[in-house]
């Protein structure tokens, strides 16, 4: 496998801003004054380390601009309180939301950061009830949390699973709400929804998020599109991505620029249908 390197720096995203919105997204910033498509996810579909995401080549292949509104690290909540995401996303011809991990939401038990979901704030009275003797301020991102919850005390951790599954479903619920848009559902992964189970789907990212909670959203969704990256596609690793030396291991995590297509080829035909109508 190989990868590129530009002057040993990163990839440049060229961050933006658009009015109305506490998030930096991807750039170049797009004009708002066309018809677009609006997608809204986390680190695979803002691209990191990808050239061009399959954002970027969904738009060559509609021919109509779609914004990414991708932030690193983000859950549902980045999305579904920031009015200038929601904004966007009404004025949009169809909305794109990729399946995003149910751990980085604020729920019953904890508290996330409003914009960098990632970061754990704090634990509720809940929460510290059912996980008796952890000293929570010892975590500050959720990942670290919830591996640890589940190596040391896992009857709670499936209580505390539960809780964020719903939640999840809720939240979506509400965005698709808010937005009022016809929303197609992105699954982005190396694996299918329905192929892992028990605390195997809980490892691999989107995480926690499962068959049955797709199946809950059925009349939420306008559709579902399933991007199960192909072997061959895994098998190019991270050819074609940019990064720094010491980014290799982050990168080598990540879907490659081979996924990357497949997404798009997956949401062409969806989107065309739903454009038409």
């Amino acid at each position: 496998m190989s990868y590129e390197r530009i002057g040993g720096a990163a990839l440049d995203y060229r961050l933006c801003e658009y009015d109305g919105s506490r998030l930096a997204f991807r750039g170049p910033k797009r004009s708002l004054d066309e018809p677009f498509v609006a997608v809204l996810g986390g680190t695979e579909t803002f691209g990191k380390f990808v050239p061009r995401p399959y954002v970027d080549r969904l738009e060559d292949k509609l021919e109509m601009p779609c914004l990414n509104l991708g932030v690193m690290s983000a859950g549902l909540d980045a999305f579904a309180s920031d009015l200038g995401v929601l904004s966007m996303a009404a004025r949009a011809e169809a909305v794109i939301v990729q399946a995003m991990g149910v751990h980085n939401l604020s729920n019953r038990f904890y508290t996330v950061h409003p914009r960098r979901n990632d970061r754990f704030l704090r634990a509720s009275d809940q929460m510290r009830k059912l996980f008796r003797g952890v000293d929570f301020t010892e975590f500050h991102f959720t990942n670290h949390l919830l591996r640890h919850l589940a190596r040391y005390h896992p009857d709670g951790f499936i209580l505390l699973m539960q809780e964020l599954q719903q939640a999840w479903v809720a939240r979506m619920r509400l965005l698709a709400d808010r937005v009022a848009k016809p929303m197609v559902l992105l699954w982005f992964a190396d694996h299918g929804p329905d192929e892992k189970r028990g605390f195997a789907h809980a490892a691999s990212a989107p995480f926690g998020v499962t068959q049955d909670m797709i199946d809950a959203l059925e009349g939420d969704m306008a559709r579902t599109v399933i991007c199960r990256a192909s072997p061959a596609a895994l098998a190019r690793g991270y050819e074609g991505m940019v990064f720094a030396d010491q980014e290799a291991l982050a990168a080598m995590q990540l879907l490659g620029p081979a996924v990357h297509q497949e997404a798009a080829d997956a949401l062409e035909p969806v989107l065309r249908r739903l454009l038409k109508r």
